[in-house]
């Protein structure tokens, strides 16, 4: 079976929808526009995720069976090149004749581990969602197409410095987007637009906040960002950075061992030149220390957003959480 846009993603009760692909940001959209879905079908509606790894007959009956409190539910599984041997058949039964009631969304990272299987679900009926990201000399082609997602236009120009000033993360490349067309409702978003919101941001990114916290350095970290918040760098943008850090400094803490730095970086979700920054920000840190920072970036995420607050004291507090998460005795580090 083609793939088909995410957009169509929402059409999910009675299908098996598989998102394909090593672009989490992607993903992890797809699996909201499914919940959404979902909810808007029937607000009650029960949405379970479990990884595959943790599947057996017993676990697939209880998911795929219809809810006691809700007309209609929701089944996300992660980590589908993880499925046990014995629950192949169980999981291509189920997709040829899917439960009307029941809306499930498959995740697979890529890669080669899985792909017999995956022939088969589409084979067998499953929607694939691609999740890949675009090569780097696509990006601004993305970021474009990512303006026309919401309904507004991003020429060439101005995707082409979007990009240069950013980066090519989509998570921050969208999140600029989505700023940019709010700020500017109605305007037309070219290349001097985005040159005026990003001055400087070629030279002072989210990520260089980021890095500067995770490395304990609260006093370099704290300057940067109160630099950003003069320049009016939007701030979904900082929490967006330190998510990324976090999750792909914790893949790499716990990625299996003797791998490539070309198979570890995909891995990771980063290139092989960036594996070189991350190695050392990996040090003297711990499970409960990761936890700590990411809850930070969540809990900022969700000030920022929120109605009311005060968006920039919620970011500086995400960064002095984040430097406390981390190892002791670093330089800069508080006491």
């Amino acid at each position: 079976m083609t793939a088909t846009p995410a957009s169509d993603a929402h059409r999910v009760l009675g299908s098996v929808v598989l998102v394909t692909g090593s672009a989490e940001f992607l993903a992890e959209r797809v699996v909201s526009q499914a919940r959404e879905a979902i909810r808007d079908d029937d607000a009650d509606a029960d949405v379970t995720e479990v990884e595959a790894a943790a599947l057996d007959a017993g676990v697939w009956l209880e998911l795929t069976s219809p809810s006691l409190f809700a007309a209609s539910r929701g089944v996300v599984v992660r980590g589908l090149d993880l499925l046990p041997e014995p629950m192949h058949e169980q999981l291509l039964v189920y997709t040829a004749t899917p439960a009307d009631d029941v809306a499930m969304v498959l995740l697979h990272p890529g890669g080669t581990r899985g792909r017999a299987l995956l022939d088969r679900l589409r084979k067998a009926g499953a929607r694939e969602v691609k999740a890949d990201a675009p090569k780097p000399w696509l990006v601004a082609g993305w970021a474009s197409a990512e303006a026309r997602r919401l309904g507004r236009s991003l020429d060439d120009a101005a995707a082409e410095a979007l990009v240069a000033a950013l980066g090519d993360d989509l998570r921050t490349l969208a999140a600029a987007i989505e700023q940019l067309a709010a700020d500017n409702p109605g305007r037309r978003l070219d290349a001097d637009l985005v040159r005026a919101a990003f001055e400087g941001r070629a030279e002072v990114k989210s990520f260089d906040i980021a890095d500067r916290a995770i490395a304990g350095d609260v006093a370099g970290a704290l300057e940067l960002l109160r630099w950003a918040l003069g320049q009016r760098v939007p701030l979904p943008l900082v929490t967006s950075a330190f998510a990324v850090n976090l999750r792909r400094l914790i893949k790499l803490t716990y990625a299996p061992g003797g791998l490539r730095d070309t198979d570890l970086a995909r891995e990771v979700g980063c290139s092989p030149y960036q594996l070189r920054r991350l190695r050392p920000q990996t040090r003297g840190w711990d499970p409960a220390g990761w936890a700590a920072a990411m809850d930070a970036v969540a809990n900022a995420d969700a000030a920022i957003k929120g109605a009311g607050g005060d968006g920039g004291l919620a970011l500086e507090r995400m960064v002095l959480a984040v430097v406390a998460a981390g190892p002791p005795g670093r330089a800069g580090t508080m006491a």
